[in-house]
């Protein structure tokens, strides 16, 4: 795999110049259309946005600086700014960047692809020297984006082996095994899986919890909840009842977050349910307070700080000319068993 040499200048990157040759007009007239496009006719200024969009191309308002200059920003794009997963990466990507003189520009996507293709439209006018994205799926014109730009880029919460980019994380199927296969060892039976948000990742963890299940030939679609709604305590409260009450025969439950799990246990609590006795469960993460539910939590811990500054590190080693060895790093996880299992 070839190692892609740290970026000392723009060189490499689809120009206006780029635009221009391909449209068949001055460069003048591509910027006259990109910053006042009512001074250009509709048709031309039309050909000029669709041969942007193939090119990838995007303005890049730091166009007057010098060529090997550098905005010193790192572009951060996360789901969501209230799950304190993502705050604990930003965190570890805030410490390094700060020892670096570097600073962030943070965007939130909702979970949503397009929002994310759409901010990083956005952001790389601000000529970013890195960029650091949550996951490995994306939207195709992010990938084109990607490829146009050329700027160095971590993925981070799972690994991208055999790309070109770096990445940080580790395998949210083999997690979700994990968690079904302890459960299956434990000597539950009838185990359930519950899943909000469903956004790839947390599909992933089910569907490795599924697969153990499967393996252990133990797998009941009907002990399966799964919502688009937000993750919350009081949605797992909620979801937790819903399954008793339609399969009071199941004695296990793994929860694709720790927040769902926290208000299962709450809510096995207010219905007299004895946990882990008549009902076991875990979540994932590892988040605060999960350690202190009664009983404490099962669940399995990912390592969201160390991802932040391993993906900040890489950059750094890259924007300062550093091999870079290794470009996909696996962290793991930790199955911690505490008394709800």
């Amino acid at each position: 795999m070839s190692i892609r040499k740290p970026r000392s200048s723009r060189a490499g990157r689809v120009t206006m110049q780029d635009v221009a040759r391909r449209v068949g007009v001055s460069a003048i007239t591509v910027s006259r259309a990109l910053r006042t496009p009512d001074k250009v006719g509709e048709d031309l200024r039309q050909h000029i946005a669709r041969v942007c969009q193939e090119l990838g191309y995007v303005p890049n308002h730091a166009a007057s600086a010098l060529a090997s200059a550098r905005s010193q920003t790192i572009v951060v794009l996360i789901p969501s700014l209230s799950n304190v997963v993502f705050v604990d990466i930003i965190t570890g990507i805030k410490d390094v960047l700060d020892q670096h003189g570097y600073h962030m520009l943070i965007g939130v996507t909702g979970y949503s692809p397009d929002e994310e293709e759409a901010l990083l439209r956005k952001y790389l006018q601000h000529s970013p020297d890195g960029l650091v994205l949550t996951g490995i799926d994306h939207n195709p014109g992010v990938w084109e984006l990607l490829r146009a730009q050329a700027i160095p880029t971590v993925h981070t919460i799972e690994t991208l082996e055999g790309n070109d980019d770096m990445s940080v994380g580790f395998s949210q199927f083999d997690s979700g095994y994990a968690a079904g296969r302890h459960l299956v060892e434990r000597g539950y039976r009838r185990i359930g899986i519950i899943g909000a948000q469903l956004d790839p990742r947390s599909l992933r963890r089910c569907e490795g919890c599924r697969q153990a299940l499967r393996d252990a030939g133990l797998y009941d679609a009907a002990l399966e909840i799964m919502t688009p709604e937000k993750s919350s305590i009081s949605l797992g409260a909620a979801l937790m009842q819903d399954l008793h009450t339609r399969h009071p025969d199941c004695d296990a439950v793994f929860f694709c977050n720790d927040d769902l799990a926290q208000g299962a246990v709450f809510q096995c609590g207010r219905d007299g349910l004895q946990v882990p006795a008549q009902m076991a469960i875990v979540g994932f993460h590892d988040l605060a307070g999960t350690a202190w539910t009664t009983p404490p939590l099962s669940t399995i811990a990912t390592p969201r700080y160390q991802i932040g500054l391993s993906a900040a590190r890489l950059l750094m080693q890259h924007l300062a000319g550093e091999p870079v060895p290794e470009r996909h790093v696996d962290l793991g996880f930790e199955l911690v068993q505490r008394e709800t299992s």
